[in-house]
């Protein structure tokens, strides 16, 4: 894998009244790897708001960790069968979210990285929805970038 990596983020809101809700992120990023984890480095606009949110991934077997920090700041952990709770700092206020990971795939190849995330989402202890996040992070010197999934 490259330093300079395309990075596309996908993910999916299943609600409890029925509706879905699709969010998709591609954008330009970094990648090292250290101490056997891989980490990819990028920053997000929020629409609406000056400056950046400067976002950090980690993937290690079971786990993901996304740090966000900037307009909006959160640690969330993505862990298989585990439940974790942390505050979601944004500029309209605090949530107390809770993220209950049922399945984390990684899978790895020379130039790419598939992750997907099966997890519930709560907010302040309630049940807000089923998700799922689909990444894939692709060296930018491979031509034939495209989303799966």
């Amino acid at each position: 894998m490259t330093k300079e990596v395309i990075v596309s983020i996908s993910g999916l809101q299943f609600a409890e009244d029925g509706t879905n809700e699709p969010v998709e992120v591609i954008t330009a990023g970094d990648y090292y790897n250290k101490n056997g984890k891989h980490y990819i480095v990028y920053d997000e606009v929020m629409e609406g708001f000056e400056g950046t949110t400067k976002n950090r991934i980690k993937l290690d077997k079971n786990l993901l960790d996304i740090t966000k920090k900037g307009i909006a700041n959160v640690h969330m952990l993505f862990e298989k069968d585990k439940k974790n709770l942390t505050y979601y700092s944004t500029p309209f206020g605090n949530l107390l979210i809770g993220i209950d990971a049922k399945q984390i795939e990684i899978k790895e190849e020379e130039h790419d990285i598939d992750v997907l995330v099966d997890y519930a989402l709560e907010v302040n202890y309630e049940h807000l929805a089923d998700c799922k996040i689909h990444m894939n992070i692709k060296s930018k010197e491979v031509g034939d970038f495209r989303i799966s999934g």
